[in-house]
């Protein structure tokens, strides 16, 4: 599809050393894009630009460092002459067990790298470019921020803000820039083991599609969200979960093969 060819498109993708969002970067890449790859470590960040290949490059950006992110978005102009796309993917969840029992660094460490860092960004590539110029920014956001579960809610409330957020900042920056965002499921990373990791098959079987995601089936997502493809829509969060949020499945097929 054409609207989906990146080809002179420069993107940032945040927290992108593994998992979804090298998977997101990869993408892109391979849409025609250049990117540009953070860690919180340089050595992480290469080592994962190394494997995009191509034009991308990794800086190391711990996301919620003001100074860090003011220069990779220098060091992107720079190097590519623009900021097209921004993918706020960085996220994290020290936090495990009931909300009243975490303290307030955990809360702290979640909101500000789950909710302060796609502020931060969006608004360091909107001063200098994408305000001026255009481009489209995708938050990595999660089911979790539309449902309820156990001893995750302070990660799954941040996932909530976001959602609201994007809304909030698909106005604010409108008709220049596009915000949206994307809601994945139980997907195969390491950030979301403690989900599916010893009892896989179990997940799998509950949710609609049979399967736990792969971080390509985000990539692709985010890849359509950023390209002209998407160009009438801002202010939303797709949903990528195979069916998870439907509820379980099983029980609608062991009645289906009941009834045949």
């Amino acid at each position: 599809m054409a609207g989906l060819d990146l080809t002179g498109r420069t993107a940032v993708v945040t927290g992108a050393s593994r998992g979804i969002g090298l998977a997101i970067a990869q993408s892109i890449a391979a849409a025609g894009g250049n990117v540009v790859l953070t860690s919180r470590s340089q050595e992480a960040a290469e080592a994962a630009a190394a494997q995009v290949g191509g034009t991308a490059i990794g800086i190391g950006a711990h996301a919620v460092d003001e100074e860090a992110a003011r220069r990779c978005v220098e060091l992107t102009l720079e190097r590519f002459g623009s900021l097209d796309i921004l993918v706020n993917n960085a996220g994290t969840n020290p936090a495990f067990g009931p909300v009243i029992d975490q303290d307030h660094g955990r809360f702290a460490k979640i909101f500000d790298v789950n909710l302060w860092a796609p502020v931060l960004w969006t608004g360091l590539a909107t001063r200098a470019w994408m305000g001026e110029h255009g481009g489209a920014v995708v938050n990595t956001a999660s089911v979790g921020g539309m449902a309820f579960e156990a001893n995750i809610g302070l990660y799954n409330a941040s996932k909530a803000a976001l959602i609201h957020l994007t809304k909030q900042l698909a106005l604010e920056l409108s008709p220049t820039v596009r915000v949206n965002a994307v809601a994945p499921g139980v997907v195969r990373t390491k950030l979301a083991e403690a989900l599916w990791k010893e009892h896989e098959q179990a997940v799998s079987a509950a949710t609609a599609l049979g399967r736990i995601g792969e971080p390509a089936d985000i990539a692709s997502a985010v890849t359509f969200l950023v390209s002209d493809a998407a160009s009438w829509i801002t202010g939303e969060t797709m949903v990528i979960d195979g069916g998870q949020l439907l509820g379980d499945a099983l029980p609608f097929r062991q009645g289906a093969g009941a009834g045949l």
